[in-house]
């Protein structure tokens, strides 16, 4: 018994190496270096030299870093509760028996297997000031649209609704999931008691659902701290960095600048926000749990 222990074991470990060569090659040992450089002043090209924390002493002295931060906060707490309500509502709507919801469900599951390259280029000619979509079903109402991508008020509103709709598919997928998970005979008992629509979504869809919130939510944080290629993409960062977040600096300071050291302790400062906000969540997790 203990020799085919010891060979499952083996073998277990042999089909693991790979696998595991790859977590230490391509993740642990870039988390490490990076850490050891974030205390150093690299431009790539010459040799490191040992700043100690002054890339992270510089960090809270730095206008933009500042700026770029509150962008990132200000597109999270936009972003996230706006996608997390409109895939719930899409999701609830989808989960009805209506005549061709297959097709719905893919087409809206669609922007999200789309590369954002072409997303991109679709919304930037909606937002366009001149013929734009946008702009043009504004006109209607009589309200003159702005100038989307190129004004500091509403650039970041744009990319957020651009991500948001991206990203709407993924969630709507993730709650439908939940919803299907819920047993009719609920909402069979609620119909003999005379109840609403409304009090059953409330009373019912809800608070069962609340576990299916709760991994939205934390996945949908993170990702909202991680934001980039909407912003790469469609504005650059600009108009004057209005829509410049973290990972964007980030990525100036580090392959524009070639500031690798206070790119990394900027890398940092992003992991350790997002591990404080997952850790707060999980915290309260007991507190998501409605049943």
């Amino acid at each position: 018994m203990k020799r085919l222990l010891h060979k499952d074991g083996t073998w277990a470990f042999l089909l693991l190496l790979p696998n595991l060569l790859g977590f230490f090659i391509f993740i642990m040992f870039p988390v490490l270096g990076t850490f050891y450089i974030s205390f150093t002043d690299w431009d790539m090209a010459g040799d490191m030299k040992w700043v100690g924390l002054a890339n992270y002493k510089t960090l809270f002295q730095d206008d933009i870093f500042r700026k770029v931060l509150w962008n990132t906060l200000y597109y999270s707490v936009v972003s996230v509760p706006l996608g997390i309500m409109m895939s719930l509502l899409l999701a609830v709507f989808l989960n009805q028996k209506l005549k061709f919801m297959r097709f719905y469900r893919a087409a809206f599951f669609m922007p999200v297997i789309s590369s954002f390259v072409a997303v991109a280029v679709i919304w930037q000619w909606i937002y366009n000031p001149d013929f734009g979509l946008l702009n043009y079903f504004l006109s209607w109402f009589g309200i003159d649209g702005p100038s989307w991508l190129t004004s500091s008020v509403w650039a970041m509103p744009a990319i957020i609704l651009t991500s948001v709709w991206k990203n709407l598919g993924y969630n709507m997928l993730i709650f439908l999931a939940g919803l299907q998970g819920i047993s009719e005979s609920y909402y069979e008992a609620a119909d003999i008691d005379g109840a609403k629509w409304y009090t059953k979504f409330w009373h019912i869809t809800v608070p069962l659902l609340s576990p299916t919130t709760f991994f939205v939510t934390v996945t949908s944080i993170i990702g909202s701290f991680q934001v980039f290629d909407a912003v790469y993409l469609m504005t650059q960062g600009g108009p004057a960095r209005a829509t410049s977040v973290l990972v964007h600096y980030i990525y100036q300071t580090a392959f524009q600048y070639l500031d690798i050291g206070y790119a990394s302790a900027m890398a940092y400062i992003l992991f350790f926000l997002v591990l404080i906000v997952t850790l707060i969540q999980f915290a309260r997790q007991k507190k998501w749990s409605m049943y």
